[in-house]
């Protein structure tokens, strides 16, 4: 039996809940996005990927990126589609708001996870037998000693993305 639910997105929260790795998250949420552009949820999958990556500025300190990030998310984040994916729609969004209010009343505010709260026991189940697959722990804490987690985009081989600029940008000057 099929599942509802793309495997990139149940891998976007395994990573999400598992080892934390927001931009993993990011990463893997839009490809499928970027696959998937008549997907009636298409909107909803860039307020995930921002709700990642608003946590993955929160967890590196950059506050202003977080809150911009977080306050996307809240805009893009539509009630029933959520339904539709498996979460407490109501609860995750308070969730989201609640980060983004913290950390705009107090921008020195240390860092906490927050978890999605999924309300589909199946996606759960899935989730975390992929989780134990990975060697993660579902729900477990961010590793905040992990440089490779916390300033992955910082650590990462960009040749090929400045490549795709570089001929982006050559075809936008007429190859002058």
């Amino acid at each position: 039996m099929a599942s509802r639910y793309p495997q990139a997105y149940v891998d976007y929260l395994v990573h999400f809940h598992g080892d934390r790795d927001y931009f993993e998250c990011h990463e893997l949420l839009e490809q499928y996005w970027k696959e998937h552009p008549n997907s009636v949820y298409r909107v909803t999958w860039v307020g995930l990927i921002q709700a990642a990556v608003g946590m993955y500025h929160y967890r590196r300190g950059n506050i202003p990126g977080a809150v911009k990030s977080l306050t996307n998310s809240l805009r893009n984040c539509d009630k029933g589609h959520l339904r539709d994916l498996g979460i407490e729609a109501g609860l995750w969004l308070e969730r989201l708001e609640g980060v983004r209010a913290k950390l705009q009343a107090s921008p020195s505010a240390s860092y906490q996870d927050i978890d999605i709260p999924l309300a589909d026991a199946q996606l759960v189940e899935r989730c975390e037998r992929r989780c134990a697959e990975l060697g993660f722990r579902w729900c477990g804490p961010s590793e905040l000693d992990r440089d490779e987690l916390v300033h992955r985009h910082t650590l990462r081989d960009r040749t090929d993305v400045i490549a795709e600029r570089l001929k982006a940008l050559e075809l936008r000057s007429g190859g002058r």
